[in-house]
């Protein structure tokens, strides 16, 4: 074996072109795919990376959770007890009830986190903020100090980088706008684009609800242990140390899907890499036949040749492979921070880049493979005599590929009731059935060369002749345009099924005024705003449904609503009002319609909601007296000048007919802003629970989504082409020199060439599409039928039933993969094709 590497490592450095290229071609994918390893692993600030900022010197970080009980731990949350589980104890407040549950003789300070509002020039700001002691021997690394001090006063604060503040600066924090002085700049360890607000303890007056944010930091006698940890939780304390950070098991546990997925990966990057790089070997191989033959000659045996081939892609493989690594690893590194906000310690995945480096050693020798058995295979004698020397292909029957393909269709059907991944899984099965086919089905498409002219009769002809090299490079081709053709199909049909079955609270074009909070006197506030802002414009009044004691109330239809895509929040609440209200979401002033709200029926503008002339509506809340209360509403269906206009318009009297309370909480107009976002911000100095919007109506957009599958089938396919295209230049120099020797034009050679071309990669687009159209449906049938399933969390859950599948095929790029890609092969190959003065070569027979 060192023999036939010392050869392989000549071979390689003599033809520089050749090595250049299958270099490219394995190392180009082990460069991505560990840059983005790399990229991902220093990008990702893990828990216990992140401990400084969280634990300082401290050996215990404590922090308070809506929870009465936390019955497990991981990092720095739990999981929750029982819901209906009542506290043995209270949860602890204040730092004596704290330190009653730790080690005697532990010292604690104030750590709270939460928020607070900051006014920058017209507008507040709501930024993260913290309230701790800096100075404090325990805060050590939490905000590492930039500039200036840090605070010793009750008015002063510090700032991380990314405030627009810098020491000697005064702010104004809440809504009170209390100032406070700035008098340092610290950092936020490993995010240089995070924007908060340091100060003592009672300075910041943090939004802290339910008592979330308040925390402590803790110096315990001993190192703290999970025994520490566990008396806080049982009392809905979280305590972070050293020794809650490591990985979630049940995280860390990678499914079969997970598994099923990597495994994908690994074969396709192997499988495509292989196909492509295997036309170059068999250059390789055609340039050395006369070396191999004289081996053979020489008592080179089968073996050995095959051998010297294979070394070829060991060496060519861990040559491009092992470099990449270092390029890709280096570059992830240096991309960090100038893709990410979060910067973590520099982190390399060694054992995945590893893994990366060895799959690119593999692909090279699995592309060596077919020629090393070619190599085995030729007539030495031939060879040495000048003549050819190509082994006889060994087409065979097809069998084995028709039934991994019709097993690839059986298993696609069936996967299309499961997740997307075994989907995947089904096409790699009959992808695998369609490169066993592919020589067969070049050899038939020979068969049709005898009605084409002569330029594109010679290309075909030299492509079935050499099968195995233009089988490799058509199924290259079928590969990747059966991937973009089935992802197309899925994506695409998702897409038009959101569009169509998209449904929206108000008309496009609606300018919604709402607040989430606040009371009465703040809506006043806020309602007063916006007339001044909008003088002369009629603003409709919508109101929320309240219980008794301020709880706010979500009215839901009760019915399935047709939803073929759950993902996307489409349920939202039924519009309150009166007449006002109507005339916004009809667009008009319908009397009818007025008359039925007024007579206390519901205005439905979906006609799928509305059975039997009632609407069945359930209500919703956080508490239990609310939870899955059902009631129903006489209902008339009203079309509205905006299709995709969804939901009902209920009048206030069913509502309180129902024992709640309404509150006017929003505000509806036709009337055009100019000015949205300063409507906005005006609105938000009055309150911070105003907000101001208007409605565009369905704005997912596909275009980025095709382009991207375009430009990665772009690449597939035309550099499969080149490199067989190449080889095929390399084989054709004989017949091409007859036929310039018999009369034919310069220009008969580089058609020739461009036939090969467009041949390749219009058999492989053609079949690639044909290919993908199963696996393609089988995804679009998943992806659309999703529903079925409850959506939302907690007392928003409601069941929805997905309707029919949407298959929706995105001509465009089955056109370009199809149609624009081998023309586009074609004309490069032609254009650079070096058909410059051939020799005839007299041959010995």
């Amino acid at each position: 074996m060192r023999v036939a590497l010392r050869i392989s490592r000549r071979d390689a450095v003599r033809a520089k072109g050749r090595t250049a290229l299958i270099m490219v071609m394995i190392g180009l994918p082990v460069l991505v795919i560990t840059g983005l390893l790399t990229f991902a692993a220093t990008a990702d600030v893990t828990v216990k990376e992140g401990l400084v900022r969280d634990l300082g010197a401290a050996d215990l970080r404590i922090k308070t959770t809506p929870y009465s009980e936390i019955t497990e731990q991981y990092g720095d949350s739990g999981l929750p007890g029982p819901e209906d589980s009542k506290p043995k104890r209270a949860q602890p407040t204040t730092t004596a009830e704290v330190a009653a549950r730790l080690q005697p003789g532990t010292r604690l300070i104030g750590f709270d986190e939460g928020s607070v509002d900051v006014w920058r020039a017209d507008q507040y700001e709501h930024v993260a903020a913290v309230e701790i002691d800096l100075r404090d021997p325990l805060a050590r690394g939490v905000r590492p100090l930039v500039e200036g001090r840090y605070p010793a006063g009750p008015d002063e604060v510090v700032v991380t980088r990314a405030m627009p503040f810098r020491p000697g600066d005064t702010i104004k924090v809440t809504r009170a706008n209390r100032p406070v002085r700035v008098v340092g700049v610290v950092s936020y360890p490993f995010n240089t684009e995070h924007m908060e607000v340091v100060g003592s303890r009672g300075v910041l007056l943090l939004d802290k609800r339910d008592g979330q944010g308040t925390g402590w930091l803790a110096d315990t006698p001993s190192p703290a242990t999970l025994s520490d940890t566990r008396r806080l939780n049982e009392v809905g304390l979280v305590g972070l140390s050293s020794l809650t950070t490591d990985d979630d098991p049940l995280m860390s546990m990678m499914t079969s899907t997970q598994v099923l997925a990597v495994a994908l990966v690994v074969f396709m990057v192997v499988a495509e890499t292989a196909l492509l790089a295997g036309p170059a070997f068999a250059i390789g191989l055609r340039r050395r036949r006369t070396e191999l033959a004289m081996i053979a000659a020489q008592g080179g045996s089968k073996a050995h040749l095959r051998a010297i081939v294979l070394a070829d892609g060991l060496v060519l493989g861990g040559t491009a492979a092992v470099p990449a690594a270092v390029v890709g690893t280096a570059a992830g590194l240096l991309l960090v921070p100038l893709l990410s906000d979060s910067v973590g310690p520099a982190e390399v995945p060694w054992w995945q880049v590893l893994g990366v480096a060895a799959l690119g050693s593999l692909s090279g020798m699995v592309a060596a493979l077919v020629p090393a058995l070619q190599a085995a295979r030729q007539d030495t004698a031939a060879v040495l005599s000048g003549r050819s020397g190509a082994a006889r292909d060994r087409t065979g029957k097809p069998v084995l590929g028709l039934v991994l393909l019709a097993a690839g269709v059986v298993a696609s059907v069936a996967a299309s009731r499961t997740e997307e991944v075994w989907i995947f899984a089904a096409a790699v099965l009959g992808q695998l059935g369609m490169v066993a086919v592919m020589p067969w089905l070049v050899r038939f498409t020979g068969r049709l060369a005898v009605r084409l002219p002569l330029t594109l009769r010679l290309s075909v002809r030299d492509a079935v002749r050499h099968r195995v090299r233009t089988a490799s490079a058509v199924a290259a081709v079928m590969t990747a345009t059966a991937g973009a053709v089935a992802a197309g199909i899925g994506v695409n049909s998702q897409y038009v099924d959101q569009r169509d079955s998209y449904r929206a609270p108000t008309p496009v074009g609606t300018l919604s005024i709402t607040a989430a909070g606040g009371d009465d006197a703040e809506w006043a506030k806020i309602r007063t705003t916006a007339a001044r802002l909008l003088p002369g414009v009629t603003l409709a009044s919508g109101y929320q449904a309240t219980t008794a004691a301020g709880e706010s109330v979500a009215l839901l239809p009760r019915v399935p609503i047709t939803c073929r895509e759950c993902t996307r929040g489409v349920f939202f609440n039924l519009q309150i009002g009166d007449q006002g209200v109507l005339d916004v979401m009809l667009g008009r002033h319908d009397p009818a319609a007025a008359a039925a709200l007024a007579a206390g029926k519901a205005v439905v503008f979906d006609p799928a909601l509305a059975r039997n002339g009632m609407l069945s509506l359930n209500a919703s809340g956080y508490r239990r007296s609310v939870d899955d209360k059902g009631f129903v509403v006489p209902a008339v269906v009203v079309k509205a000048s905006d299709p995709r206009l969804g939901g009902a318009l209920l009048p206030p009297a069913a509502v309180t007919a129902q024992g709640w309370k309404l509150q006017e909480r929003e505000l509806f107009t036709r009337h055009p802003v100019p000015d949205i976002e300063r409507l906005h911000r005006e609105l938000s100095v009055v309150s911070p629970y105003a907000g101001a919007g208007v409605a565009s109506g369905f704005q997912s957009d596909i275009d980025g989504t095709l382009l991207a599958l375009m430009g990665g089938a772009l690449i597939l396919v035309l550099g499969g082409t080149f490199v067989a295209t190449a080889l095929a230049a390399a084989d054709m120099r004989p017949d091409l020199a007859t036929v310039s020797a018999v009369g034919a034009p310069a220009k008969t050679g580089r058609l020739v060439v461009a036939g090969q071309a467009g041949y390749i990669a219009g058999l492989g687009a053609l079949v690639g599409a044909v290919a993908g159209v199963v696996p393609g449906v089988a995804l679009a049938w998943a992806m659309t039928t999703a529903g079925g399933t409850a959506l939302g969390f907690g007392p928003f859950m409601v069941r929805q039933d997905p309707g029919p599948a949407t298959i929706a095929v995105p001509w465009s790029l089955v056109g370009v993969v199809v149609i624009g890609l081998p023309l586009l092969a074609a004309l490069v190959a032609g254009a650079f094709a070096r058909t410059g003065t051939l020799t005839l070569t007299r041959r010995l027979t």
